[in-house]
């Protein structure tokens, strides 16, 4: 068979001789060819790819409000931003099932520029529309990115190397906001008052920012993927009509680990709001990107440490699951209890209190920022990966360990390409859902505490329903394409009885 025929037939999703695609294995290629298609090199561009666009991102908006002395218009950008993420990410998840997820991440590659283009004529010029007008291309290019970069840090390993490449995307996406902060923080060091950043900053983040879409152009669509034992990655059939697809979406999203996803989606990264008006209420400019610079530390050591940690082999997976959300319930608490009482404390200070590392209290302020922000999100994934910008220090570390959690779920449950990218589609709108009503409210000029108070509540309301995920995860995940098979009942083809069934053949984590 020749070269043509063979990715055709792996393309199409048939099989020859009896052999599914993944049994089938590549013609005989350089290691420097098995190196570039390998699952381990797509997601280190993946997480250059994330370092570039939503990286870059939050290295601004982790300076608060997107480095500008006051957070209204940036906060109603954000909105936006992620009002057209809520819809956005579902769409371009069932999209990049038809056209292919690299087309879809190369479409993501295409509006973060333009957003932090406006971020500088603002505050060059004062001009506000353009402002809104970024935040609309970033919107539709978040929306392909979070949908894209997601699919193929979970889909396109193994299950047992999800931990680790969740925490690789996650950890290169922080390098962004390193590198970006610490930019910031060499032009702004001088600064020991509120205010606005300088803003030759957004000139070097531009640059940056522009490296984007010359290394999506790198990623090797999944149906080229060669594993370590050389067999393909199997590719999510494109045969099927866009209606099914939306089908397919909507079963996925009735299945009870999904739709019990949901609170902790949109409730989880409301503080991000908070921190960003925390930020600019309290804190001198150099403080705000000694802040970033710092968070960004706090938030690689969570990728890393809990990328490892997943993929222990010490505890059964749904041990694990139990492990780490009590630990993210009782640390959350704690610090949002720490949040309140700082707040209340410089909410009644008189005079005005602007925190600088050369005044004495900055460390109380300071490390509740560190801590908080890591312990919720996005994203990645924030952000959110491209989401939640303006975080406050203490939680960076809380923020961005509950972001690795929520992947971490969705792994343990799905294990086939298609219905991860359905997956994560959903996870991504029903979290741009939440940042979109957060940073609305932030818009609102609404006072910082009444902003902390909601946050807190928010999370208290994810806890009962999250418990029901955590309680529900297998110690295998489910491929549902191999179970479409319309004779089987929902029962049977739930992930934790196909786990059951697994560990009587496979040894389970000890």
């Amino acid at each position: 068979m020749s070269s043509i025929d063979h990715d055709k037939t792996v393309e199409d999703g048939n099989v020859k001789g009896g052999l599914s695609v993944a049994e089938q294995t590549a013609k005989p290629v350089s290691k420097l060819t098995r190196w570039f298609r390998s699952p381990l090199f797509n997601v280190i561009i993946v997480g250059l790819i994330s370092f570039t666009q939503p990286g870059i991102w939050n290295a601004l908006n982790n300076t608060g409000a997107g480095g500008q002395q006051e957070p209204y218009l940036v906060n109603g950008s954000n909105s936006l931003t992620f009002g057209i993420m809520a819809f956005g990410c579902s769409l371009f998840g069932i999209l990049a099932n038809r056209i292919g997820l690299k087309w879809v991440l190369i479409i993501g590659t295409l509006g973060y520029a333009p957003y932090s283009a406006s971020l500088y004529v603002n505050n060059r010029y004062g001009v506000e529309w353009f402002v809104l007008f970024g935040g609309a291309t970033c919107g539709i290019a978040a929306s392909a990115l979070w949908a894209s970069e997601g699919a193929i840090a979970l889909g396109y390993g193994d299950v047992k190397d999800r931990g680790k490449f969740t925490g690789i995307w996650l950890g290169l996406r922080e390098l962004g906001q390193l590198i970006g902060s610490s930019i910031q923080l060499s032009l702004n060091a001088s600064s020991q008052n509120r205010g606005k950043v300088g803003y030759s900053t957004y000139l070097v983040l531009i640059a940056l920012q522009c490296l984007g879409l010359p290394l999506a152009l790198l990623v090797s669509p999944p149906h080229k993927v060669i594993k370590n034992d050389g067999s393909r990655l199997e590719p999510a059939p494109k045969n099927k009509s866009i209606k099914q697809e939306f089908r397919n979406i909507w079963a996925l999203f009735k299945r009870r680990e999904m739709f019990l996803m949901v609170p902790i989606l949109i409730g989880f990264a409301w503080n991000g709001t908070y921190l960003g008006i925390y930020l600019t209420k309290y804190f001198s400019v150099r403080a705000r990107t000694l802040g970033s610079l710092t968070s960004a530390i706090a938030a690689t050591f969570a990728n890393i440490f809990w990328g490892w940690f997943y993929d222990l082999t010490v505890f059964k997976r749904p041990r694990l699951a139990k492990i780490c959300w009590v630990f993210f319930v009782v640390a959350m608490l704690s610090a949002f209890g720490w949040q309140v009482a700082n707040e209340k404390l410089y909410r009644d200070s008189n005079p005005r209190v602007t925190l600088d590392w050369d005044n004495p209290g900055f460390g109380r302020g300071f490390a509740s920022m560190v801590i908080l922000r890591y312990a919720s999100a996005l994203p990645g994934v924030s952000n959110v990966a491209s989401g939640r910008g303006l975080a406050d220090k203490h939680e960076r570390f809380m923020n961005e360990s509950h972001y690795m959690f929520v992947y971490w779920l969705v792994g343990t449950f799905f294990d086939d390409l298609e219905t991860l990218t359905l997956a994560v589609g959903l996870v991504r709108s029903f979290e741009s859902i939440g940042s979109c009503i957060s940073f609305g409210i932030g818009a609102a000029s609404v006072s910082p505490m009444v902003n902390l108070i909601i946050a807190f509540v928010m999370f208290a309301i994810t806890i009962p329903a999250t418990s029901f995920v955590v309680f529900m995860v297998p110690e295998r995940p489910a491929h549902l394409r191999k179970v479409e098979d319309p004779a089987l009942s929902e029962e049977e083809i739930d992930p934790v009885v196909l786990s059951k069934a697994a560990e009587a053949v496979d040894a389970p984590h000890a």
